[in-house]
């Protein structure tokens, strides 16, 4: 498929951000009518503007943000593993996270500053255990062993997890597996605040990172060849990695394949150069969550299905396409 250009690219994700922003407020189990979404958000008071002000614009923003930063992450992490199968929760990083935030969560520590920094201390835990395992069996920096080693610590994380909710009380141990499931709702301004503050500076570094990312791409020996600090940056980028899994996974719980679907749709239609395809995948990351909480919280309403749900329904016959695109091109 032949790449278009950048200002195609621009104005198609605009229309989708717009979309789907436009939907994710407009749109909702409560019913207000479009005349009723527009007096709301020019502050006339009544029910509809506690439901829009305090309900669903936050939901719209948080889903731009988690969205975003798992489709930046896994953009990053696919280079640096060079496997085109992994993302933050195929390599562990999401059930690390999950496990700190879990276990935070048991301690009673509900704050939306604080839950953050233990999944951070999670996801580190679960990158160091994923690289321990994959430098035991020899291949460090094989793409393939790595994915191993992440779908093996992601599997111990979840029995961790299984076990503390065993143990748990019975409503906290609901709640944690609503949690885990992943979804925007009960989060306010202020874990949306939260998320930003924890996800501003992981976005930074990914930035400044993106020519490396494009060196890192042609291999680490030409990479170093053309004067990229390598080890540095890997550095870097991982820590910025764990840094934005840990944040979304602490606001909404384990939300799985964005970071694995967004980017690979970017590359089709723009290319590898990550100065355009990060901040590419941020947007559409972000359309993407967005417009699936918009269908999980109105195709069964009032009923609410988890947006990881959705996600994954999405996410794994994409994930199984290309599986089989990465085999057949490894046996070739």
């Amino acid at each position: 498929m032949r790449p278009i250009g950048t200002r195609t690219l621009a104005a198609g994700l605009a229309l989708l951000a717009v979309a789907a922003i436009t939907a994710g407020v407009f749109v909702g189990p409560a019913g207000l009518t479009p005349r009723e979404v527009l007096a709301a958000l020019a502050r006339r008071g009544g029910e509809a503007d506690a439901i829009v002000w305090s309900l669903r614009l936050p939901r719209v923003v948080l889903g731009l943000l988690v969205g975003g930063v798992l489709a930046v992450s896994g953009a990053s992490l696919q280079v640096l593993v060079r496997n085109p199968l992994a993302d933050p929760y195929l390599l562990g990083l999401s059930g690390g996270a999950g496990l700190g935030a879990v276990l935070a969560l048991s301690a009673g520590i509900v704050t939306p500053w604080l839950v953050p920094v233990a999944a951070f201390a999670g996801a580190l835990l679960a990158m160091a255990a994923v690289y321990g395992l994959a430098a035991a069996a020899g291949g460090a920096l094989d793409g393939r062993v790595l994915l191993l080693a992440g779908v093996v610590v992601g599997a111990f994380a979840g029995a961790l997890v299984s076990g503390i909710l065993a143990v748990s009380a019975a409503q906290g141990a609901r709640t944690a597996m609503v949690w885990l499931m992943g979804g925007l709702g009960g989060v306010g301004w202020g874990g949306v605040l939260a998320l930003a503050c924890y996800a501003v500076p992981g976005l930074a570094v990914l930035a400044a990172e993106a020519r490396t990312l494009n060196l890192l791409a042609m291999g680490e020996e030409p990479a170093r060849h053309l004067g990229a600090d390598v080890d540095a940056s890997r550095r870097r980028i991982y820590f910025a990695a764990s840094l934005l899994t840990a944040a979304a996974v602490a606001a909404t719980g384990i939300i799985g394949f964005v970071g694995l679907v967004v980017p690979h749709a970017i590359r089709l239609l723009r290319g590898h150069d990550h100065r355009a395809l990060l901040p590419a995948a941020f947007v559409a990351g972000g359309a993407l969550l967005v417009g699936a909480d918009v269908g999980a919280r109105t195709v069964f309403a009032p009923l609410e299905l988890p947006v990881g749900v959705v996600t994954a329904v999405v996410g794994v016959p994409v994930f199984a396409l290309l599986l089989r695109r990465w085999t057949s091109r490894s046996s070739s």
